[in-house]
């Protein structure tokens, strides 16, 4: 066990962001993007820019320009406005040149601002004070500045953040340790409004090196879910934070708590098909089938945006393949009606039960017609047959299937190009409207396979097609079950009494070199 921590630890080093490149931009939780945002562009907000008669903001130009002072750390500019000047002039979001310097990380503005006396707790319409903005940015000599010119070192903004949580989110390590060696104040490590802590906002924001000092030494990593039902596993999953996931994984957080919307760990990031992170998540028991509020598992999610190699984990892991959602439709369903070859080829190679029916009572067949997706409707009548035969044939193993793989996709081989044409020929010159549907009969098509086929229009002489169709469907079954399409072909023709038609197939595979045609 001692040597599998440290060969994580490797890794998590490996991959550990800078905290000097760190753009605070990028680890922003989104509902917190309104009140650092602009502290970054120095971008007015809308009313401040606003010059109506309404416009609330009465700042003098020489409060203005010794605010842009502040934000451009231009202390000559500062001292020769200074005098007889409101130091702490709010504008209309109500920041002061305080805020502005502390967040541009001018200390030389800041320690002007010190030595004038500012207001140092005044806070923004957001409930952000300036010692907010120096531990999100990371100053840690002006959070001392602050500290020491008596800034409240408890004060939250409106969303309930603290200094630790704003260090934890943007990875500066420096300002925790400051926060619980140097001012004693670990009582900090508490929920914001939405139930996060510290170490769960780490996680969230990908912060590796934040997390591993809140583990140990200050033993304060947190599982508890916040107030969405949601993990620090959950929410550094869905954000594909992969060494956080690691991290937290290790620590014992379990992968199968589900949050208020019933979503698993696995729904989010099938949905966006982060391949490494599934199977990590699997690796370590996450449960496959868990649905959410829409009663959609993970497999539905990762069907509908066609991640094979999601799909293909979740299937060796063992998933419910036939798992219906709140429209009783399964993996196959949304598969067929949105036309994914790829995806229908795995699902039905995995045996994927095509009965099944959805809340208009159709099968994956149904849909994938009233879809009017023909190469989808072949593929799963090809499998629908295959898989009748092996049921019928139990004796039977894979091996049959070592020279020719199993699929069900449209066949391009060189070796089945004569067989193929000799159907062609047959359907569209010698078959009348009807002949196919007696073929089809005699080789045990069902009625829902015959209607599935038909339900093709392309015009008077449809038939062709449906009969080009069901032919090569047929001859799929036949190459699997390693008969001799051709003899079989000229029987069935035989059989439904079509010997004109006979007679012709075996002319024509008579003068034909291939073996795979010879009828004899």
């Amino acid at each position: 066990m001692e040597r599998r921590a440290l060969a994580v630890k490797a890794m998590i080093k490996k991959h550990q962001p800078k905290t000097e490149n760190l753009d605070p931009r990028k680890w922003m939780r989104e509902e917190t993007v309104g009140v650092f945002t602009d502290f970054i562009t120095n971008k007015q907000s809308e009313t401040e820019t606003d010059n109506s008669f309404d416009n609330k903001e009465m700042l003098l130009d020489a409060e203005k320009q010794f605010m842009e002072a502040a934000k451009t750390n231009d202390v000559v500019t500062m001292k020769t406005l200074a005098r007889g000047l409101n130091a702490n002039a709010k504008n209309v979001d109500n920041r002061t040149a305080l805020h502005y310097a502390v967040a541009g990380k001018n200390k030389e503005a800041v320690e002007l601002l010190l030595q004038r006396r500012v207001k140092v707790d005044q806070r923004d319409k957001y409930g952000v004070a300036p010692i907010h903005l120096a531990a999100w940015f990371g100053s840690l000599d002006i959070l001392k500045l602050l500290v020491q010119s008596g800034a409240e070192q408890k004060v939250e903004n409106e969303e309930g953040l603290n200094i630790m949580h704003c260090a934890a989110i943007n990875n500066h390590t420096d300002i925790v340790e400051y926060i619980v060696n140097d001012l004693q104040m670990k009582e900090l490590d508490k929920d914001d409004q939405s139930g996060q802590r510290a170490f769960a906002l780490a996680a969230e924001h990908g912060c590796v090196e934040m997390m591993d000092m809140l583990i140990e030494p200050y033993e304060m990593a947190t599982m508890k879910a916040n107030t969405d039902g949601e993990t620090a596993l959950y929410q550094a999953s869905e954000k594909s934070h992969e060494e956080c996931v690691l991290i937290l994984l290790e620590a014992g957080c379990d992968p199968n708590i589900l949050t208020t919307a019933k979503c698993s760990v696995l729904h989010p990031v099938s949905e966006r098909g982060d391949t490494s992170l599934v199977q990590l998540l699997l690796d370590y028991k996450a449960q496959t089938d868990f649905q959410n509020q829409h009663l959609e598992a993970p497999i539905h999610l990762a069907v509908k945006n066609s991640h094979i190699p999601v799909i293909h984990s979740l299937l060796t892991a063992g998933c419910n393949i036939n798992i219906a959602d709140k429209r009783s439709q399964t993996a196959m369903h949304l598969a067929a009606e949105l036309a994914r070859i790829e995806v229908v080829e795995m699902l039905l190679k995995a045996r994927v039960d095509l009965t099944l029916q959805d809340r208009q009572d159709k099968t994956a067949l149904g849909v994938a017609v009233r879809a009017d997706e023909v190469i989808i409707v072949d593929m799963i009548i090809k499998a629908e047959r295959y898989y009748t035969w092996r049921m019928a044939n139990p004796e039977l193993n894979e091996s049959i299937h070592s020279e020719n793989p199993l699929t069900f996709k449209l066949d391009h081989r060189n070796e089945t190009k004569q067989i193929r044409s000799m159907a062609w020929h047959l359907a569209y010159k010698l078959l009348k409207a009807g002949d196919w549907k007696r073929l089809a009969e005699h080789w045990g098509f069902s009625k829902e396979q015959v209607s599935a086929i038909e339900e093709q229009w392309t015009g008077q002489q449809s038939y062709q097609e449906h009969g080009n169709r069901m032919l090569l469907i047929w001859l799929h079954g036949e190459e699997l079950a390693q008969k001799s399409p051709a003899r079989e072909l000229y029987q069935g023709l035989i059989l439904t009494g079509n010997k004109k038609a006979a007679d012709a197939i075996r002319m024509e595979a008579d003068n034909s070199s291939s073996k795979s045609c010879s009828i004899s």
